[in-house]
């Protein structure tokens, strides 16, 4: 297997996306974008924020290039800026199912015992999963 040297910017970006990740509202963020790209206001909403604090958090990951933003019209519509890092972020729920396999409930919607199938919940690749 290939693995990557890590250099000190290697480092810097692995930290900058664990302090994202140190923070619930940003870890929802990502999660969500991962799916899908979206707007503030439905990311607000969805998440159950105020407009300010997506705007605070949305900036705050734009400024580290964890997130790109696209204007369309009057309105900005926010994605992840890499597709490795949806990649990542799907990594992370796979090694999460398997340090604790309670966080899923796939056995609600598709009756596998968590973590033990390919279904696309224990892979981490549905939303409805994981909400």
């Amino acid at each position: 297997m290939f693995h990557l040297s890590a250099s000190p910017s290697h480092i810097e970006a692995v930290t900058a996306l664990g302090h994202a990740l140190s923070e619930e509202v940003r870890t929802k963020i990502l999660l969500e974008l991962r799916i899908h790209p979206a707007y503030p206001s439905q990311l607000a909403d969805q998440l159950g924020v105020s407009r300010q604090v997506m705007s605070n958090q949305l900036n705050w990951l734009k400024n580290r290039g964890l997130v790109v933003a696209t204007r369309e019209g009057q309105r900005v519509s926010y994605e992840l800026a890499s597709p490795h890092l949806t990649h990542a972020l799907d990594e992370m729920l796979k090694v999460t199912l398997a340090i604790d396999p309670s966080c899923c409930s796939c056995a609600e919607h598709c009756g596998c015992t968590p973590g033990t199938c390919a279904c696309p919940c224990c892979v981490g690749a549905s939303e409805e999963c994981h909400d």
